[in-house]
C-alpha cells in the first residue's frame, strides 16, 4: 500500500494518479492507493480541510468539485473499490467528517451545494456479504447512490445503496434512507419516510434571529430549489448494477434440461 500524506499533483508506475493544481496542502492529509490505475481528480479551489481517501482496488475514480461560497469546507473518508466512482459536486459543504464508500463498480453520486451535517454516512455497501442459506445467493449486493442538489442531511443520518434523493430536500437527524426519497420533501425515520411536501431550506442560521423574524431574508431566498415535490420523477426500486456472467455459466443454460442434469452427475463440484 501506497500513503501519502500531501495533496499535490502525482502519478506512479502503478498508473495511480492525482489530478490537482491547487495551494499543496499537508494538514490532514491520508491517500492510499492499494491497487492500479486509479485516479483522485480534485478541483484547484476545491475547500479541502480533512480528507482520508482509500483506494481499495482497480481502476476507481474520485472527482471533488469547486468551492466558490462559503461553505463550512470538505472533510471527508472516502472508499473506493474495484472499478466503482464517487463524484462530489461544486460548493458542497460538511459540518464535520462524511464517510462515502462505492466499490464493487457502483457509483456514488453526490450533487451541487449538499450539506451535510456531522457523522453521516453515504455507503453503496454493507462491507460485508450476506447470504440466503438456501440458494446460498447474496442478498446484498452493492449499489449505486444519487444525492441530488442542494440536499441537506441531518447528523447521524445514513444513506443506504440504490438511493436517490431528490434536489431541495431534507434527511432528518438519525435517519436511515433506504428507498428513493422525492424532490423539495423532508423524510425522517428509520427507515426513513417522507413526512412533508413542497418545501424549500436556505442555508442561513436561525440562531442570531430575532423572534419572529420574516423569512427568508433579501437576497437569502435560491428559487432555483424552491419547487413543488414531484413524486413520478423517483425510480420506485434501486437499480442493482448486472453482474458479469461466466461464459461457461450461460453456455449452460442454453442446454437441454437433461444435458444439465447429466452434467452434475459427471461434475458434481461444478454447477451447471
Amino acid at each position: 500500500m501506497l500513503q501519502l500524506h500531501k495533496l499535490e499533483r502525482y502519478k506512479d508506475d502503478q498508473g495511480n494518479e492525482i489530478v490537482y493544481d491547487g495551494e499543496i496542502r499537508e494538514d490532514k492529509i491520508d491517500i492510499r492507493f492499494k491497487g492500479s490505475n486509479n485516479t483522485l481528480v480534485i478541483s484547484a479551489d476545491a475547500d479541502i480541510r480533512d480528507l482520508l481517501v482509500t483506494f481499495s482496488g482497480d481502476n476507481g475514480r474520485i472527482e471533488i468539485g469547486s468551492t466558490t461560497k462559503k461553505r463550512a469546507g470538505l472533510r471527508f473518508e472516502l472508499r473506493c473499490g474495484h472499478e466503482s466512482r464517487i463524484w462530489i459536486g461544486e460548493n458542497v459543504g460538511c459540518a464535520g467528517r462524511t464517510f462515502i464508500s462505492a466499490v464493487e463498480g457502483v457509483s456514488v453520486s453526490i450533487g451541487d451545494d449538499v450539506m451535510f451535517a456531522k457523522n453521516i454516512e453515504v455507503r453503496g455497501d454493507d462491507t460485508h456479504p450476506i447470504f440466503d442459506v438456501r440458494t446460498e445467493k447474496r442478498v446484498n449486493p452493492s449499489q449505486s447512490i444519487v444525492v441530488g442538489e442542494h440536499v441537506w442531511i441531518a447528523k447521524h443520518a445514513v444513506v443506504m445503496g440504490g438511493v436517490t434523493i431528490g434536489n431541495g430536500s431534507v434527511i432528518g437527524f438519525r435517519s436511515i434512507v433506504t428507498s428513493s426519497i422525492p424532490n423539495n420533501c423532508i423524510a425522517v425515520g428509520a427507515p426513513a419516510r417522507v413526512v412533508r411536501k413542497d418545501i424549500a431550506w436556505e442555508r442561513p442560521e436561525v440562531v442570531p434571529r430575532r423572534p419572529n423574524e420574516q423569512y427568508p431574508r433579501k437576497g437569502e431566498k435560491s428559487p432555483k430549489y424552491w419547487n413543488l415535490t414531484d413524486e413520478t420523477a423517483v425510480p420506485e426500486k434501486p437499480v442493482v448494477r448486472p453482474r458479469a456472467e461466466a461464459p461457461q455459466r450461460r453456455l449452460a443454460r442454453r442446454l437441454p434440461a437433461p444435458v444439465r442434469r447429466l452434467a452434475r452427475k459427471l461434475l458434481p463440484s461444478r454447477k451447471v
